[in-house]
């Protein structure tokens, strides 16, 4: 059984959003809430490996990373309300993040006096499985 979550047309930028995807894909969700959690609290930085010019890199491990604090929040709601929707459904509480990408949406105009501008948003879409025990892959191959 999976659950969908589609979040549209959200303030958060398309190409940071990508990053942080990319950091909680295959992961379970409590583990995924709890990266983000540290990335709130600025404890773990999101590695950046795609849109990466002009980032000074961080301690550890990760060669370029920052912390994106707006993008964290809005996943971390996404998927706080998307475990708690699939439990109502009747999923089990231990699911696996197995498909999560950002994509792009149209730009909105930010009116103002002199001038326009455009205002970042971004589509995300997030699959949730339920994980397979031990026991279910050995008797799924017989």
């Amino acid at each position: 059984m999976e659950y969908k979550i589609n979040a549209k047309d959200l303030g958060i930028s398309s190409k940071t959003s990508v990053e942080v995807c990319r950091l909680l894909r295959n992961k379970t969700v409590k583990k995924a809430q709890q990266i983000l959690q540290r990335v709130l609290k600025k404890k773990q930085p999101v590695p950046y490996k795609r849109y990466k010019k002009e980032i000074p890199h961080r301690a550890g491990k990760i060669a370029t990373g920052r912390y994106p604090i707006k993008i964290s929040k809005e996943i971390l709601k996404l998927l706080k309300g998307g475990l708690a929707s699939a439990q109502n459904q009747g999923l089990s509480q231990d699911l696996i993040i197995s498909h999560i990408s950002a994509h792009k949406a149209s730009h909105q105009w930010h009116s103002g006096r002199k001038r326009r501008r455009r205002m970042k948003r971004t589509h995300i879409k997030i699959i949730l499985k339920e994980t397979k025990n031990k026991n279910d892959r050995k008797t799924d191959s017989k």
